[in-house]
């Protein structure tokens, strides 16, 4: 039986740490359940799935819905579009079964690529390699995850862009719900010569964005703040994330804290090279967590190198990042200070 090849183009940018991080994870897993539960789907469909921050690349090669399990996807700073649609291609290239005079190849690869920020990377030469050569080979479904991504640049890709506005649990699942039934539908429906991913019945959240408006050239996410720390016990990284307020109930300041989450040292390895210039004065934050890792007082101290870590309050430290050794004291006056944001 022919193949319906799908991926899944996944953002894992930092600004994904917490709750949308496990929310696309279990996504993922109530996709492969629902799909196991059609017979068509079990010998048709075949899943695959790349991920992009910084760096982007396949965690998961195609295979069908029975050997497929859902992969931990991690996290980093950046979101590298232009390389996640080269990994994509390429995966196209060397995947998907062409038919020949001999043989009947695979049915066209169906893409779902969720992203929830504008690209940090050159995308320019990706995108005319997709318009150029991939555009009719595949069908390609962008969504985004909010409103910081940049529609106008995925309208370059296909006209089948969504934007998902979702606020809760029970509406992710509907949303994720409508990916299972499109993916099932659609292996039905290539036998009949109709296959394609239909944008019909969405779920409450998902709509369609028809007037793709034009972006601001920013890449860092204007919604979220998220920071880089070590815990000094322990030297494991952390980030701490804080979300854009809805209202005015804390006077000046304009983000609110989500929580700290412990991260992997795997963290480094999928961010984009270098740092950003961008900073943010601890006047704009509300709420100053504790240490992920270790419990200490409060994972929002600074070092004289610029790095942020975790102590229980005034007296000595080593840094985690710089290994060198300071004192934390208690002084008068403002404690407000700068520090360098991540990309989101």
């Amino acid at each position: 039986m022919r193949r319906l090849p799908v991926y899944f183009v996944l953002d894992v940018s930092e600004s994904m740490v917490g709750s949308p991080l496990r929310q696309l994870e279990s996504g993922m897993e109530q996709i492969v359940r629902s799909l196991r539960t059609d017979p068509h789907a079990l010998e048709t469909v075949y899943l695959s799935v790349i991920a992009f921050a910084g760096k982007a690349d396949l965690i998961a090669p195609l295979i069908d819905v029975v050997s497929f399990y859902p992969p931990r996807l991690p996290l980093g700073s950046g979101t590298a579009l232009g390389h996640a649609l080269d990994c994509l291609m390429d995966c196209i290239d060397r995947d998907v079964i062409k038919t020949t005079n001999e043989k009947r190849g695979d049915w066209k690869p169906v893409v779902f690529l969720l992203t929830d920020g504008k690209p940090t990377d050159d995308t320019a030469s990706a995108i005319s390699r997709w318009q150029n050569s991939f555009s009719e080979k595949a069908q390609l479904v962008a969504i985004t995850l909010g409103d910081q991504s940049d529609t106008s640049l995925l309208g370059k890709l296909t006209e089948h862009v969504l934007q998902f506005d979702g606020s809760d649990n029970k509406q992710f699942k509907e949303f994720i719900d409508w990916v299972s039934n499109s993916v099932t539908a659609t292996s039905h429906a290539v036998e009949a010569n109709t296959g394609s991913v239909s944008l019909a019945k969405k779920p409450a959240g998902l709509t369609l964005v028809k007037n793709v408006p034009q972006h601001s050239s920013s890449v860092i996410d204007e919604s979220v703040v998220v920071l880089t720390g070590r815990c000094q016990k322990s030297e494991r990284p952390y980030l701490i994330k804080y979300n854009r307020s809805k209202d005015n109930h804390f006077a000046n300041r304009q983000f609110e804290l989500e929580g700290a989450f412990g991260v992997e040292e795997n963290y480094f390895v999928w961010s984009a090279e270098g740092t950003t210039d961008q900073q943010i004065g601890t006047e704009n934050l509300e709420g100053f967590p504790p240490c992920p890792h270790c419990g200490n007082h409060t994972a929002f101290a600074m070092c004289g190198c610029g790095k942020l870590l975790c102590t229980n309050g005034p007296g000595l430290f080593q840094c985690p990042w710089c290994r060198k050794n300071g004192e934390f004291s208690v002084e008068g006056g403002s404690s407000d200070f700068d520090v360098t944001r991540g990309r989101g």
